[in-house]
C-alpha cells in the first residue's frame, strides 16, 4: 500500500465469531466527496467572484454534509489534547482545500483569522462560532452573540465579511465535526492568532494527517 492512499484506506470489520456471520463495517461513500471536490473545481474554473463563490459554494457544501455516510472514521478523530485539522482534498493549483475540523468535548480555538474565503459545514454535533471585529487600533470587540451552528449548518468567513472569530464544541459530553472549504491551501497559509489585546501572533496550522489522502485511489465507483 502507497504511503498517497494509506490515510483513506478502509478494513472489514472482524469476524463475528459469536454469530457465525462475518460484520462488514459499511465503507464510506467517497462518492460523495469527490463528487464535491469535482462540482467545487468546476465552480472556480467558472467564476472567481468571491460573493458567487460563497453563494454557489454554500450549496454544494449544504449537500455534502446533508449526508453523513462519508466521512473516513480517522478523519472524524478526535484527539485529548486539542482540536484536530485533517486535510481531505488540496486542489492541485491550491485554489482550494478541504479539511475536516474534529473538536473533542470542551475544546476551541484561540481567536484566530484566515486570510481567505472560507465555508464552512457542520457535519456531526454542534459548534459555537464568536465573530470579532478589529478596530484600527488594533483591539478586539465581540461582534454579536455566539452563533450556534448545528449539524447541517452553514457559515462563510472572508476578510470583506468577517474574518476573525473564535469556534468551540458546543456538547458537552461528545464530539462535533465540521467540514471546511478555503480558498487557498490553508494548511500553508501565513494567518494570526490573537491575545486579548489585539496582538497578533503569525501561524502556519499545517494538518493533523499522517499520511496525504488520495481520495481518487479507492476501488469505488464514482
Amino acid at each position: 500500500m502507497s504511503a498517497n492512499n494509506k490515510g483513506l484506506a478502509v478494513s472489514n470489520a472482524l469476524p463475528n465469531f459469536s454469530g457465525g456471520e462475518r460484520a462488514l463495517a459499511a465503507p464510506p461513500n467517497l462518492a460523495r466527496l469527490r463528487s464535491f471536490v469535482r462540482a467545487f473545481g468546476a465552480l472556480l474554473d467558472d467564476t472567481q467572484r468571491e460573493t458567487h463563490i460563497l453563494a454557489r459554494g454554500a450549496r454544494l457544501l449544504a449537500l455534502l454534509v446533508e449526508h453523513d455516510d462519508w466521512l473516513p472514521d480517522e478523519y472524524a478523530a478526535p484527539a485529548p489534547e486539542r482540536y484536530q485539522q485533517y486535510l481531505l482534498h488540496c486542489d492541485s493549483r491550491e485554489r482550494f482545500s478541504v479539511v475536516s475540523f474534529v473538536w473533542g468535548p470542551g475544546q476551541f480555538t484561540p481567536v484566530h483569522d484566515h486570510t481567505v474565503w472560507g465555508l464552512v459545514g457542520v457535519l456531526r454535533g454542534a459548534e459555537l462560532s464568536q465573530a470579532y471585529t478589529r478596530a484600527p487600533d488594533g483591539t478586539l470587540t465581540k461582534n454579536g452573540a455566539a452563533e450556534r451552528l448545528a449539524a447541517g449548518s452553514i457559515a462563510a468567513v472572508s476578510p470583506s465579511i468577517g474574518d476573525i472569530h473564535v469556534v468551540s464544541n458546543a456538547l458537552e459530553a461528545g464530539p462535533s465535526v465540521s467540514i471546511h472549504v478555503y480558498g487557498a491551501n490553508i494548511g500553508r497559509v501565513e494567518r494570526a492568532t490573537y491575545d486579548g489585546d489585539g496582538k497578533p501572533k503569525r501561524f502556519v496550522s499545517g494538518y493533523a494527517n499522517r499520511a496525504v489522502p488520495n481520495i481518487w485511489s479507492q476501488a469505488q465507483s464514482s
